[in-house]
């Protein structure tokens, strides 16, 4: 994707190029046909759609599967505000389906909230292909002991403070092991034996895209420096 070529003078082609893929998506997340003259949420998914364009990077994944969380999660901060909620779940197919219904703002956040989660775990997955990574490497890599995963979580904290560490990740695919050992006083070893879970922690953290993966982990309870 060329930023340039959002940013600049083709910004205006590039959206009305891509009205489309806009209609389509804010269509699938309403669960209804809308019209795109009269109806507000067309409206807000265009100007989400925009900000998309000036926040995307390339270390974002695609750029459509980006711009297609930030139109979802703008739509639902404008559902919120509505007196009619569409009651979203994400199914197995990854397609949303909506109950044009009066539900309550708590049971919204819960159905939204979940949705938001599915879409940060669609855009991990992604990130972690680069790294030939996948969930199921997660899993088998998670350490079992509690004080192992404290620690851990210290360690990729310190890391993502250090710009030379994260950037030698994100251009290499790997970890700067000595670097790290040096930075957090840890042994080769242990950086080594849990390098995969480590990429995966230094990924999450180093990110603004997975706020509620981050509160799965517990940061709060691991150390103050986020």
């Amino acid at each position: 994707m060329d930023l340039d070529f959002l940013r600049k003078e083709n910004r205006d082609k590039f959206i009305k190029d891509s009205m489309n893929f806009i209609y389509k998506t804010t269509n699938r997340i309403c669960k209804k046909k809308l019209d795109c003259k009269n109806d507000d949420e067309i409206s807000i998914a265009l100007i989400a759609f925009n900000k998309a364009c000036d926040t995307y990077d390339n270390k974002k994944g695609s750029f459509f599967t980006y711009a297609s969380v930030i139109i979802k999660n703008s739509l639902i901060d404008f559902f919120k505000k509505s007196d009619r909620i569409p009651y979203l779940i994400w199914s197995e197919d990854d397609d949303f389906n909506a109950i044009d219904n009066n539900v309550s703002i708590n049971n919204f956040n819960i159905a939204s909230e979940n949705s938001i989660r599915m879409e940060e775990i669609k855009l991990l997955n992604e990130e972690l292909r680069k790294y030939k990574l996948s969930f199921k490497d997660i899993a088998e890599s998670c350490p079992s002991h509690k004080d192992t995963r404290d620690s851990l979580l210290n360690i990729a904290l310190a890391c993502i403070h250090t710009e030379t560490i994260v950037s030698y990740l994100q251009n290499k695919k790997q970890l700067p092991v000595k670097e790290i050992c040096l930075l957090t006083n840890s042994k080769r070893k242990l950086i080594e034996n849990w390098r995969k879970y480590l990429i995966v922690l230094i990924i999450i953290l180093s990110s603004d895209d997975y706020p509620y993966i981050k509160g799965y982990l517990n940061i709060e309870k691991a150390g103050d420096n986020l």
